[in-house]
């Protein structure tokens, strides 16, 4: 049995929603209100004591939007997190965001297609 995901408070969430780039920004435009073959996603979303980009709970799906401070071995122990709580992560570069936003669009509609067909 899956453990809910519960809308948490999180002044740091709350400050990177303030903080967000012009990409997380570029690619909320493109998920929020359900634009997103009708998904709901949250934005710098809390789970347990972390923050997520983007976060589709009924697909338990999190989209990361990495920029050049990106560190994979210092996020290691925390996708191992997610992913042990059953949640996929995406993750793109800024630059793939930018350059390729319809390309990255494909790959989320793909997960979240796969979602519902599994």
């Amino acid at each position: 049995m899956r453990t809910p995901v519960r809308r948490q408070t999180n002044r740091h969430a709350s400050r990177l929603r303030k903080e967000a780039t012009d990409v997380e920004h570029l690619l909320w435009g493109m998920l929020r209100g359900r634009r997103l073959l009708g998904h709901k996603f949250r934005f710098q979303a809390t789970i347990e004591p972390f923050v997520v980009d983007f976060l589709c709970v009924e697909a338990r799906l999190i989209i990361e939007v990495d920029g050049s401070q990106h560190n994979a071995e210092a996020d290691a122990g925390r996708t191992q997190f997610l992913q042990s709580r059953g949640y996929r992560i995406l993750r793109f570069w800024n630059n793939e965001v930018l350059e390729n936003l319809d390309g990255v669009l494909e790959v989320i509609i793909a997960a979240l297609d796969a979602d519902t067909q599994g």
